[in-house]
């Protein structure tokens, strides 16, 4: 085998107690495209998902041992765009037991965390020999075609790759282009789905499943875009776009949007249609945004008659009402919304593009009213966040209730210009990659000039607590998908996550 691709399995460090039943288990994206496109170029590509597998980071390796790879490629993406710091704990602690195990095999890691701090992962994570500058197609390309991977020489000509030579003397290449938008359907042409397991072994989030009478299985996520056009200062998703070796590179400086043909990707849904799959989530950081790409995808979806429930995101200025009929017949039963925070005065601070004026509840109301759930997420802790914004963050959800709501602190993710900044001030940063997760016992949130990450975070865990227990919340699930749905959250409200900060 030229190239194994892994999807490590880190879900009971990452969620806790929520890994059981609770969390989703996605196909992996990012490694499924990878695979395909090396397919196209002649190499042999297999993938292997430990999390669809359920298996633990010593039984991964004993696989990968088994199928004798030539490189083994250790794709560290997540079921959100932020995900790939906390990711990193079940592929840093497979890779370890690999070398344990296979010592001289070639390992490289691709992801947004890599593409965010390449030199240092390599300087902490002896068991990893190079790392993508950005997303990687063209970097596995050129390393897959170096016919000795011990020679330093041809190493050095590698685009985009960061690599530790056999002396321990860590080498940054010439960045790689990424793949323009008029080859993505040649470079970059979907997902592999053939080498992953069954489509049955994936299930959605537990509010997802709620538009489709609980049924959590089958389910399929896909990209029709890539990147995002916008700043976001909490944001890190377009690191992987970057083309530049400069340390100080945040997200925010690699800001590209592209996409798919709506033709191409109509043939993804069709496929996925084929297998029986109802939950799909369109996992483009946008996807209700240029409405020539999505309206047009709708109205193919709508001709074939097919009956999805689809999750997709949008934000709140560019979800336009006009938009609306198109989608909800097209099968998105659920927009996820970053509205963040209320205040419009800390929305713009984080949204450094012009963020445009909008009435938050008159669009939540227009959504519903076309037969849409609303997914809020919700930010605590900004850079300018009091107590009293962060009583007024959660008084606003209170009053304007979603079908389903997240709760998140401001996490200073790596590539993000959060992260930056918080270097630069010398912020209190997570020392492990679980300390990254929303969920994990370890969790770190930003502390900011008016409250302490502690302060932050047991704020988030309280209105969690108080949104998903509060009666009106659970009689509009009752009146919106039945008493089952009722019951699982109050289920889901007793499970208490443990937090070593909020310990003492």
């Amino acid at each position: 085998m030229d190239i194994l691709f892994v999807h490590s399995n880190a879900s009971k460090a990452i969620y806790q107690d929520l890994a059981k039943q609770h969390s989703a288990i996605e196909p992996p994206i990012w490694a499924a495209m990878l695979a395909n496109s090396i397919r196209t170029v002649g190499y042999d590509a297999c993938i292997l998902d430990a999390e669809a597998e359920r298996i633990d980071y010593l039984q991964t390796a004993q696989r990968i041992v088994e199928a004798k790879p030539r490189i083994v490629c250790f794709v560290v993406y997540g079921q959100q765009p932020s995900a790939s710091s906390q990711n990193m704990e079940g592929a840093t602690a497979t890779c370890s037991e690999l070398k344990d195990l296979l010592p001289n095999v070639f390992t490289v890691f691709v992801g947004g965390h890599v593409a965010a701090l390449p030199q240092e992962t390599l300087q902490n994570e002896p068991s990893i020999d190079a790392v993508c500058q950005n997303e990687g197609v063209y970097t596995l390309r050129d390393l897959l075609a170096v016919d000795h991977l011990d020679d330093l020489t041809l190493l050095k000509k590698v685009r985009g790759l960061v690599f530790r030579a056999t002396s321990g003397e860590i080498f940054t290449n010439a960045p790689a282009p990424i793949v323009p938008s008029d080859r993505l359907e040649i470079d970059l042409p979907g997902m592999a789905w053939d080498l992953l397991p069954s489509i049955n072994s994936y299930r959605t989030a537990g509010w997802h499943s709620w538009s489709n009478d609980n049924e959590r299985e089958p389910f399929a996520a896909l990209y029709t875009s890539l990147g995002c056009p916008y700043r976001c200062s909490f944001c890190m998703i377009n690191i992987i776009n970057r083309t530049q070796s400069n340390q100080t590179i945040t997200s925010a400086d690699s800001n590209i949007y592209r996409r798919w043909s709506p033709e191409f990707v109509i043939r993804q849904f069709d496929y996925l249609a084929s297998l029986g799959v109802r939950n799909i989530k369109i996992a483009d950081e946008l996807f209700v945004l240029n409405p020539n790409h999505f309206l047009r995808i709708c109205k193919m979806i709508q001709e074939r008659g097919y009956d999805f429930n689809i999750w997709a995101y949008s934000r709140v200025d560019t979800c336009k009402p006009e938009y609306l009929e198109s989608l909800s017949k097209a099968g998105v039963k659920w927009l996820g919304l970053g509205i963040e925070n209320p205040n419009e005065v800390l929305r713009k601070d984080i949204h450094k593009d012009g963020y445009l004026d909008v009435r938050v509840v008159d669009i939540i109301h227009l959504i519903r009213e076309a037969g849409i759930n609303v997914g809020g997420n919700y930010i605590f802790g900004l850079p300018h966040d009091t107590l009293e914004s962060m009583n007024e963050t959660l008084s606003f959800a209170l009053e304007n209730m979603t079908e389903m709501a997240n709760f998140y602190c401001a996490m200073a993710y790596p590539g993000s210009p959060l992260h930056l900044r918080a270097r630069q001030l010398k912020v209190s940063l997570p020392q492990t990659y679980t300390g990254y997760s929303q969920h994990s016992y370890d969790c770190l949130n930003m502390s900011n000039d008016n409250l302490t990450a502690a302060e932050i975070l047991g704020f988030r865990d309280f209105a969690w607590q108080k949104y998903h227990t509060d009666p009106r919340y659970l009689d509009l699930l009752s009146t919106r998908f039945g008493s089952t749905t009722r019951k699982d959250v109050e289920k889901t409200a007793t499970i208490k996550l443990k937090r070593k900060l909020l310990e003492s």
